[in-house]
């Protein structure tokens, strides 16, 4: 009798799961697995948020898996050590996973094809956590693309894969011991952030359907709008998979004001396919600028906790803590913030949204610090996000503002994004901070400090 181990990482579905479709094709029994890697527990995936929504989902998959007859593995442990001791215990022929691009999961799907190839195993990475694969688009004498625009093109005209059905029978050796999945509590004596939304392929399954039907159409004229909160919030169901990338863009694909929300989809696997060229993409600058940057650890922490004194920005900050995500638009607000008005290294941001992002993973997450601070993929490094107008645009009646900076929810109108321009009478009144810079000092401060290319 034919073994497969397909082991999961993020990739937490049934539907569209090319490496365990597969195993179940090709062999009698499969053994689903997934191991929470002390190596990974060890660095910033211990979030509590990240680690909360896991949990939800290791336990909806279970549930799902159980339901066609099958389980799944919950381990502690090596990742390498733990697939290994299973497929021996069980004569396994083979290891199954979804390919990754971080530095570590390329590691140790390195580990596992060298230590399958040692045991004589079949070893297979397949698609599954991008729309394309990382790899697969190629400019012209180079190995990756460094520009969007050229990469969007080609990611439009690429032929992708079909989108596969859950398997109707997942059937598992006899006498499996599949272990138990862990309490929060057990991981981490952190605690979560108030609003955080439930994990799992249900829920995100369930959130699709609604946002499709409700918010897709608009989504083009409405996703930056801060106050309206009209984009989709499917991003951190797309972080460990409970949804398939590709499954969303076969289901959007010809339905009116999806281009916007695709070209969503397209950046993700744009940093994606740079962090698979570039692994030290979180600790090191794609394209160094020679930056001396601030490492003022005052400054940082008014920014952590959002008495900046500029309420966009204080806002962004709040939201993250309180929801365990933020809008976009203010994403980009307050990184630029920090890298570029406060001058303040983006790896100390990058590494503050890892603590806090349920969506948080180290391609999107470090090629958008990145562009934003000018060493990464955008081809205007210089660029500053004037956190005034961006207010005026994106929240002209300042509701989002109001909705996360309590201390501010009684002024009226768009002026509660310069609080400092109120009567002297009511500015006391208020219990919020002064600007922490002038915003023509940042900006001096900034232009004079990057060395020019």
């Amino acid at each position: 009798m034919r073994c497969i181990v397909v082991v999961f990482n993020r990739d937490l579905r049934v539907r569209d799961h090319p490496a365990l479709h597969e195993a179940v094709r090709q062999a009698d029994t499969v053994i689903p697995l997934f191991v929470l890697d002390d190596n990974v527990l060890a660095g910033a995936h211990r979030a509590p948020n990240r680690l909360s929504f896991l949990l939800d989902g290791l336990t909806e998959l279970r549930e799902s898996l159980r339901s066609r007859h099958g389980d799944l593995v919950v381990a502690r442990g090596d990742t390498v050590a733990t697939t290994m001791r299973l497929a021996r215990d069980h004569d396994a022929d083979g290891v199954y996973v979804s390919a990754d691009v971080s530095r570590y999961s390329v590691r140790r799907e390195q580990e596992l094809a060298f230590a399958c190839a040692s045991q004589r195993l079949d070893f297979a990475a397949h698609p599954g956590v991008t729309v394309v694969p990382a790899g697969e688009l190629r400019p012209a004498g180079g190995d990756h693309y460094r520009v969007f625009t050229p990469y969007w093109r080609a990611w439009t005209r690429a032929r992708r894969r079909r989108v596969l059905p859950p398997p109707a029978t997942v059937s598992v050796p006899a006498g499996l011991d599949v272990g138990s999945i862990p309490r929060l509590q057990d991981l981490t004596a952190a605690c979560c952030s108030p609003q955080l939304p439930t994990g799992g392929e249900v829920a995100g399954r369930r959130l699709l359907r609604s946002w499709g039907s409700a918010g897709l159409e608009g989504y083009g004229d409405r996703h930056d709008d801060l106050a309206g909160d009209a984009t989709s919030r499917i991003s951190p169901y797309l972080h460990y998979g409970f949804v398939s990338p590709l499954e969303i863009t076969a289901r959007f694909d010809d339905r009116a004001g999806a281009g916007s929300f695709l070209r969503q989809l397209c950046w993700r696997d744009f940093h994606h396919q740079v962090t698979a060229a570039f692994g030290p993409i979180a600790t090191e600058e794609y394209r160094p600028r020679g930056d001396p940057w601030r490492t003022d650890a005052e400054d940082f922490e008014v920014w952590t906790e959002g008495r900046t004194g500029y309420p966009i920005v204080d806002a962004g900050m709040r939201q993250l803590r309180h929801e365990g995500w933020m809008h976009n638009r203010a994403r980009l607000i307050t990184a630029s913030f920090l890298a570029k008005h406060l001058y303040i290294d983006w790896r100390w941001g990058a590494a503050h949204f890892l603590d806090w992002l349920v969506d948080g993973d180290i391609a999107n997450n470090s090629g958008n610090w990145q562009w934003v601070a000018g060493t990464g993929n955008d081809s205007r490094p210089h660029r500053m996000f004037n956190p005034l107008r961006q207010a005026d645009r994106f929240d002209p009646a300042g509701d989002y503002v109001r909705r996360y900076v309590p201390e501010l929810a009684g002024v009226a109108g768009g002026v509660v994004h310069r609080p400092w321009e109120l009567e002297p009478a009511a500015r006391a009144e208020l219990d919020y901070p002064e600007p922490i810079i002038e915003l023509g000092d940042a900006v001096h401060r900034f232009r004079e400090s990057r060395p020019r290319s």
